[in-house]
């Protein structure tokens, strides 16, 4: 582990050969500081999104107006957490931006955290925060995408059983 400023810090996660401007499927979990439940509550099997989480909700499916280069997949926003899928297709060319081929899933992933973070600042959730980092997985194959899929769908019905266990929970 290295230290930045005299502190221990922890290593990043992300595959140092990979390249995460590379045209493929992701799949994310986002999390809120300290998980506090900031998007809404889960009721009988089904989130239920507040003024928050419909930002959020809206701010995720606006992510390819941003990044023409980027599909959105099945999603879900969870009281705490965010889980996705995201496509980075090749790179594409439009009249008013230059060829969009080097935005990063980290780009692509803090500006949709930032346009969060900038409403709720501005529309009174000022003790809203996200964790500074997210979880990726690059999605290896069919099986894995749809296995991840069925995951996000069935994320609300699990969220009693589930929502404490620390081995769901990525700092």
């Amino acid at each position: 582990m290295s230290k930045f400023k005299n502190t221990f810090r922890i290593e990043t996660s992300r595959l140092k050969e990979w390249d995460y401007s590379s045209p493929w499927w992701y799949y994310v979990t986002i999390n809120t500081k300290d998980h506090i439940e900031y998007f809404g509550s889960v009721e009988n099997e089904k989130m239920i999104l507040n003024e928050l989480g419909k930002v959020a909700e809206k701010c995720w499916k606006e992510i390819p107006k941003h990044f023409p280069n980027v599909e959105n997949d099945y999603y879900i926003i969870m009281p705490n957490h965010i889980h996705g899928i995201v496509m980075l297709n090749p790179s594409v060319e439009t009249p008013d931006r230059a060829s969009l081929q080097n935005v990063t899933l980290g780009q692509i992933i803090n500006q949709f955290k930032g346009s969060v973070k900038r409403w709720a600042n501005k529309d009174g959730f000022l003790f809203f925060s996200w964790q500074p980092r997210f979880y990726d997985r690059i999605i290896r194959n069919e099986k894995e995408l749809y296995s991840i899929r069925n995951y996000i769908v069935q994320n609300p019905p699990k969220w009693q059983f589930e929502k404490n266990n620390p081995e769901n929970i990525f700092d």
